[in-house]
């Protein structure tokens, strides 16, 4: 398939996924208190779903939701506290984890970077690197009461669409491989792919390195 039919293949199983949708519509709702601009959930949110899907397995549990933002004008960690509190707020049944990719570069020892894009291109495997967000198409109202839930996911009568932030593209994903980022040692790769346990719990995927 070309890139453009993966990306239909994935937008139409997250469409699917009633927890997933929910979860962003909820990080939708929370951009908008906090004005942020840019950001996607990324990591074992759409990696997971996509080795489930090529395995034949019923859904993993959500068991991270990685919200990854880009503000560097407040790179506090505080900021990235709050947000996480306010995700906790409206759903708290849900494994929230925020960081704001402006100031992980100081964690990680790399150059500044410059976008969750850019940070992305860092992370120690390929098919790590993809996130998902909604875009706003329309305006869309709302109680700020509103109790977000699988049922009544808040954004789901709006116009919205989903938008990809994937730097290494597709492919690799869908491939069903594991691919080591040059820009990481194979040491923390490694170690990522043992502690993980992923080939245990994919025994389809492929070893690249």
């Amino acid at each position: 398939m070309s890139e453009a039919e993966l990306k239909s293949c994935l937008f139409n199983w997250i469409s699917q996924d009633n927890e997933r949708v929910r979860a962003l519509d909820i990080v939708q709702r929370c951009a908008k208190q906090y004005s942020i601009p840019q950001w996607c959930i990324a990591a074992g949110f759409v990696r997971n779903l996509v080795w489930d899907r090529l395995h034949g397995f019923e859904l993993s549990p959500l068991n991270d939701i990685d919200l990854i933002y880009f503000c560097p004008l407040d790179i506090r960690p505080a900021r990235d506290a709050a947000i996480e509190a306010y995700l906790k707020q409206l759903a708290p049944d849900l494994p929230w984890s925020v960081k704001n990719q402006a100031r992980m570069h100081l964690k990680n020892q790399d150059p500044a970077y410059t976008s969750c894009a850019d940070a992305m291109t860092y992370w120690p495997e390929f098919e790590t690197a993809i996130g998902i967000y909604v875009s706003d198409v329309g305006e869309c109202e709302y109680d700020k009461n509103t109790q977000v839930t699988a049922e009544q996911p808040l954004f789901r009568q709006c116009a919205t669409s989903y938008k990809l932030v994937a730097p290494f593209g597709l492919y690799a994903l869908f491939d069903l491989t594991l691919t080591a980022n040059p820009r990481r040692t194979l040491l923390i790769f490694r170690q990522r792919v043992l502690t993980k346990c992923w080939l245990r719990q994919y025994p389809l995927l492929k070893l690249m390195s």
